[in-house]
């Protein structure tokens, strides 16, 4: 008697359920991040003119490699009227930071608090983990003091500039994603991978500080914050 020997019908079975496994787990790598992009900062609500704005932040806020009237929050004030107070101190980490804003919160009561910190703990590998819980803190600080939020998102790797390689760190996507905050991305990054924009290669010029505040102020028209 012949025997035709054919493909057993499990074996099949078990390459199409293989199939079928790699196929939903691959959805559920995908799904996942797009269903977290969804859950979008409210519309804020508009700061007046005349009213106080707290930049709190490092030597990228204080103005470091410009003047102190070319510093960004200087700029903002004139494109904004808003009364923005400079409380970006050069070297500060987040930690540092964290521990000053309750004093300023208290002295300014501001309407708005803009928070760009965290390059100076990248530059010094500082733990990431409690960048990030630094930086959360702040945000969660100001926001309980009745203060808006706008969280500024900082490149990962500062010195890397010279290269042109610079990418926001992803905690400032997920912590504003958390708090329900809005978020202004790769203003830095964008400004300090123009070496026409910087003045070292972790701080920006005179023209660098014109053209983050100009962005932040798009951010700012996008998220409701400003409108003029």
């Amino acid at each position: 008697m012949n025997h035709i020997t054919t493909p057993p019908r499990t074996d099949r079975s078990r390459t199409h359920s293989r199939r079928w496994l790699l196929l939903a787990a691959l959805t559920a790598v995908t799904v996942a991040p797009l269903a977290a992009c969804k859950g979008k900062p409210p519309k804020a609500r508009a700061v007046p003119a005349g009213a106080t704005v707290l930049a709190l932040g490092d030597s990228l806020t204080s103005g470091v490699g410009a003047t102190p009237d070319t510093a960004y929050p200087a700029r903002l004030a004139q494109l904004t009227s808003w009364n923005v107070v400079n409380a970006g101190v050069s070297g500060h980490t987040s930690a540092q930071a964290q521990e000053r804003l309750a004093a300023l919160l208290a002295q300014h009561s501001p309407a708005l608090v803009i928070v760009s910190i965290g390059g100076n703990d990248f530059l010094r590998r500082q733990s990431a983990a409690d960048t990030r819980a630094n930086v959360r803190r702040i945000c969660a600080e100001a926001l309980a003091s009745g203060a808006q939020v706008l969280l500024v998102a900082v490149p990962e790797l500062s010195l890397l500039a010279a290269a042109g390689r610079l990418s926001d760190h992803a905690m400032y996507e997920e912590i504003a994603g958390e708090l329900k905050i809005p978020l202004h991305r790769k203003g830095w990054a964008g400004v300090l991978a123009n070496e026409s924009l910087r003045a070292d290669n972790v701080h920006a010029n005179a023209a660098g500080y014109e053209q983050f505040a100009l962005g932040l102020t798009e951010t700012l028209r996008e998220t409701g914050l400003l409108v003029r």
